[in-house]
């Protein structure tokens, strides 16, 4: 069973608690066997008398001044609903939990109360909200927030602050209560040992990955030395070269160039000094 499916329901049960009704009174209805647990009211009011009076309280509802509704008709009945123990069945919130019964504000036209499966009016408030006060709601988990939560009669589903003193708010018909986000649920036995597996697993690979580190790490302090050697063989040898050229300009000597073959080389063209015979002999 849908809760579209529901409402037409519990519309009809609505309906039948009418025997001599005045208006602005609520009437108490029944409803079926397989739905015990599930409350159903009723109260006609005229539709002038809802725009400029409002319902200071019907049940958990205080409909407030300037509530008009769609298309326009002379007489309609607000219908009440107190789903209880249903509430999950017939609007499931997955990851969410109930902390109040669904309750539900429909509208339908009072013109005819012997009617059923009648479509729902449109009621809409033009100034202040519709305030909904539960005045049973279960504790909250540890740290975390209740919320008001809305559905109207097209599925689509709406989140709102929840006001001090469990109050939500609305402004158009159709099924609110609190709810809290459920806690995500605990990890079997063998799901535990499979992760005490994982974290071994993952110890030995943070060893390999530290090893792999540590190699790389000490390639790169390898390079870096060798690179500074070889920087300073070369600043070595320029030095060499630089004092080479300083003593042979402070030398002073001038070497001739002579071409041979294809190579040029230093030449000595004659000495300073000339050899000279110890004993003249003259044979």
């Amino acid at each position: 069973m849908s809760s579209r499916t529901l409402d037409a329901i519990l519309q009809d049960c609505a309906f039948k608690a009418f025997l001599r009704p005045k208006t602005g009174v609520p009437y108490d209805a029944q409803v079926p066997r397989n739905l015990t647990g599930i409350r159903v009211s009723a109260m006609r009011l005229r539709s002038g008398s809802l725009r400029t009076r409002g319902v200071e309280r019907y049940k958990e509802f205080q409909i407030p001044i300037g509530v008009f509704e769609q298309p326009y008709v002379e007489r309609l009945v607000l219908v009440y609903h107190n789903l209880g123990n249903w509430s999950e069945k017939f609007y499931p919130l997955p990851g969410y939990s109930y902390l109040a019964p669904v309750l539900g504000l429909m509208s339908y036209s009072g013109a005819t109360l012997n009617a059923s499966e009648l479509p729902e009016l449109e009621i809409r408030a033009s100034d202040n909200p519709i305030l909904i006060k539960f005045p049973h709601v279960k504790p909250p988990p540890s740290g975390s927030v209740p919320k008001c939560v809305f559905f109207d009669l097209h599925g689509s589903v709406q989140f709102d602050i929840l006001v001090h003193g469990n109050v939500c708010s609305t402004v158009q018909q159709g099924h609110f209560s609190i709810v809290v986000e459920s806690n995500a649920p605990s990890p079997a036995p063998a799901a535990v040992a499979v992760a005490a597996d994982v974290g071994k697993g993952g110890s030995k690979n943070k060893h390999r990955v530290w090893i792999i580190v540590a190699s790389f790490l000490g390639g790169c302090v390898l390079v870096i030395l060798l690179s500074l050697l070889i920087v300073k063989v070369r600043r070595t040898k320029q030095g060499m070269k630089i004092q080479q050229l300083e003593w042979v300009a402070e030398s002073n000597e001038t070497l001739h160039m002579a071409s041979i073959g294809g190579t040029k080389a230093p030449l000595a063209v004659g000495t300073r000094t000339r050899p000279t015979i110890e004993n003249d002999y003259v044979p």
